[in-house]
């Protein structure tokens, strides 16, 4: 009987799947410095009831489910989904909001599709656009970059704890994103000019450094061969093509640059740690090209011309729709075989 042949996320080193995604953890931790060092320690709040929630979540859905709960929780990836989502959701984010979005991640987006390995969406961005579609004003209030002008700081610890517990303070403390700023500015060169967050260094002031920090990361998910290379650089590309076009050949006071799409929003995020994930994204060489590269086209037509200022968690759950499409045209050939197997076709 002939086996159909496909490719997967197979491993090609010693580890296990706890200690792949303890790498994936570790890499995070540029990434929320940074997070930290210019939003304060909310993001910090926002992980420490995550992780819990999630936890709790996997734990009740494997009880329910009859699967033994310590061998599952040990492969950490309950933890991966609650940390990807606390760093993604404002620093601001009330308790609850936290609470929902990782309880909905685990129960909906991974157990109620069969556990790890069998979730065709990205659990992450599920409860991400989840909340970004329900309670927009949340997800989309952010604190001004600290040292942004000689009134910005970052909140102290009670503040911060105060924010996520009783939301006050929140819209008196709370700033545009580059994104935002650029996106509602857009054809008007003064009031660009005029605006601090978008003159950092390279980019949007601060969050700049938040991306350098999960491009670290990202490097070192490379250098361990925890990822491979092709998601990212194809998302990057796109957005490296169709930034310099439109900002140099169209108009740059309506299209902003490169370094404004790559090192603003969740770029580096979902370039390196979202995108990647091996459940939800295609597994062939150049599929993973095709996958990346497709995410950062329409993360920047939804960006430019769509209702969203940055669009990472829908670009990746529309590209996961198509990744077992992306892998059924772009299977490599098998081994003593004149052409690529590609679904229950019969070999040659």
């Amino acid at each position: 009987m002939a086996l159909l042949t496909v490719t997967s996320p197979h491993i090609h080193q010693p580890g296990n799947t706890g200690g792949f995604m303890r790498q994936v953890i570790y890499a995070t931790l540029p990434g929320l410095f940074m997070l930290t060092f210019f939003f304060g320690y909310g993001t910090l709040i926002n992980l420490l009831l995550a992780i819990p929630v999630a936890l709790g979540a996997e734990a009740l859905m494997l009880k329910l489910r009859h699967k033994p709960v310590s061998f599952y929780l040990n492969d950490y990836s309950a933890v991966v989904t609650a940390v990807l989502l606390a760093l993604a959701i404002p620093p601001t984010a009330p308790w609850w909001l936290t609470s929902l979005g990782t309880g909905f991640a685990v129960i909906v987006a991974k157990h109620l599709y069969g556990g790890l390995g069998m979730n065709p969406f990205n659990p992450a961005m599920v409860g991400y656009v989840l909340l970004l579609v329900s309670f927009p004003k949340e997800m989309t209030t952010w604190l001004p970059a600290a040292g942004l002008d000689n009134s910005t700081s970052i909140p102290d610890l009670t503040t911060s704890l105060r924010l996520t517990f009783t939301g006050a303070e929140a819209d008196a403390l709370s700033g545009a994103t580059p994104l935002d700023t650029f996106k509602t500015y857009a054809g008007q060169p003064e009031a660009l000019d005029a605006s601090a967050i978008l003159h950092g260094t390279f980019a949007g002031y601060g969050w700049e450094w938040v991306n350098i920090g999960f491009l670290l990361g990202g490097l070192y998910l490379l250098w361990r061969r925890i990822i491979t290379w092709h998601i990212p650089a194809g998302m990057l590309l796109a957005l490296f093509l169709l930034a310099g076009y439109f900002n140099t050949a169209v108009d740059a006071d309506t299209y902003p640059g490169v370094m404004h799409h790559l090192l603003s929003g969740g770029t580096m995020l979902g370039a390196f740690f979202i995108a990647t994930d091996p459940v939800s994204a295609a597994t062939s060489n150049r599929g993973k090209i095709i996958f990346g590269f497709l995410i950062g086209v329409l993360t920047y037509v939804i960006r430019t011309w769509g209702g969203y200022p940055d669009a990472v968690a829908f670009s990746v759950l529309l590209m996961n729709l198509a990744a077992p499409t992306l892998d059924y045209y772009t299977q490599p050939r098998t081994y003593g075989h004149r052409k690529p197997n590609k679904g229950l076709a019969k070999p040659d």
